[in-house]
């Protein structure tokens, strides 16, 4: 078992089993398609516990999902058995069953199943999360959505299986009528949550060690939701230090634990994808995107892009095209 955050993963080609998923950029100053489901319209605020089979709409699509994005719901795709390609942002990758994709708001990405991929697509709003007396259930949700990733697990083994039970529970459940009034359905989604978050945990543990390892990553996420919250804004790294009650050392020491880059890095490296997103998928002019970024002069923009990316904005553009 293995969780992999797709932040930290290395830019792979898709095994070719035809054509490869295609990014289809926008027209000019449009946007990123938003939708709640694949294919429906979103609603400010809207609240959402929703679970269908993969192969109820992916069908429908010839199995693929176009790249699109969305506020404020939170999805996780349960792919029990068959084959997905996956791209998240600009990071692309191949998943074989059974295992876990973990979507956060505001994440471009797109699928391509392989035909009869079996599996369930869990789709949540923060409510279902967060309230009430399930305040620890809500620590596990943060935690588990602080970063795009793939939870890969081995067929048979008992994590995957109460997994597969728990999922297969929840989709019973919100097949039955008046589901969705009903506290069951809800109460099965805080269970999954809690068991993705505690084997992604597990694999933190396991990698940095014991009581101390968890307790800054929970600062580690912590900071991470803060990164996602106000990168825009181009904080400096003592503002963050302050909101978390740490020296600017401190909290430098504690993300090179964690990410293995200090946190000036790490805003860099966020703003960075974000400017890689918006360039793949919106093809408004190069100013336009450096001032929506936070930039006001694009040309001191296209000298960071440059210095982080090796390549101008539009360099980077023309090489994928598609």
């Amino acid at each position: 078992m293995s969780f992999r955050s797709s932040s930290s993963l290395p830019a792979q080609t898709p095994e070719k089993s035809g054509k490869t998923l295609e990014f289809r950029r926008a027209r000019s100053g449009a946007a990123i398609p938003t939708f709640a489901l694949y294919g429906e319209t979103a609603t400010p605020g809207q609240e959402v516990l929703h679970i269908e089979e993969v192969q109820s709409r992916s069908s429908l699509y010839h199995w693929e999902i176009e790249p699109h994005v969305h506020q404020g719901l939170y999805q996780v795709l349960w792919v029990r058995a068959g084959a997905a390609e996956v791209v998240q942002d600009e990071r692309r990758e191949t998943v074989q069953g059974p295992a876990a994709i973990v979507v956060p708001p505001g994440v471009v990405h797109g699928f391509r199943f392989a035909p009869d991929t079996d599996g369930l697509v869990l789709t949540l709003s923060a409510r279902f999360l967060v309230e009430g007396e399930f305040q620890s259930v809500g620590e596990a949700f943060r935690a588990l959505f602080s970063a795009p990733g793939v939870l890969q697990l081995a067929a048979g083994e008992a994590q995957s299986d109460r997994l597969d039970a728990l999922f297969a529970a929840l989709a019973a459940e919100f097949a039955q009528p008046g589901a969705t009034e009903a506290p069951v359905a809800g109460w099965l989604a805080r269970a999954v949550v809690w068991r993705l978050s505690q084997a992604r945990a597990q694999d933190q543990q396991t990698a940095g060690g014991g009581a101390r390892a968890h307790r800054h990553q929970a600062l580690f996420t912590r900071f991470t939701v803060l990164v996602e919250q106000h990168f825009l804004a181009h904080w400096p790294v003592a503002r963050y230090a302050s909101l978390l009650g740490l020296s600017v050392p401190r909290l430098n020491r504690l993300v090179q634990a964690e990410a293995g880059r200090n946190a000036l890095e790490l805003l860099h490296e966020r703003l960075t994808r974000e400017a890689c997103r918006r360039l793949l998928y919106i093809a408004a002019p190069v100013a336009h995107l450096a001032a929506e970024l936070g930039f006001d002069d694009p040309a001191y923009f296209c000298r960071f892009f440059k210095r982080r990316m090796g390549v101008s904005p539009h360099q980077f553009r023309q090489q994928h095209a598609v």
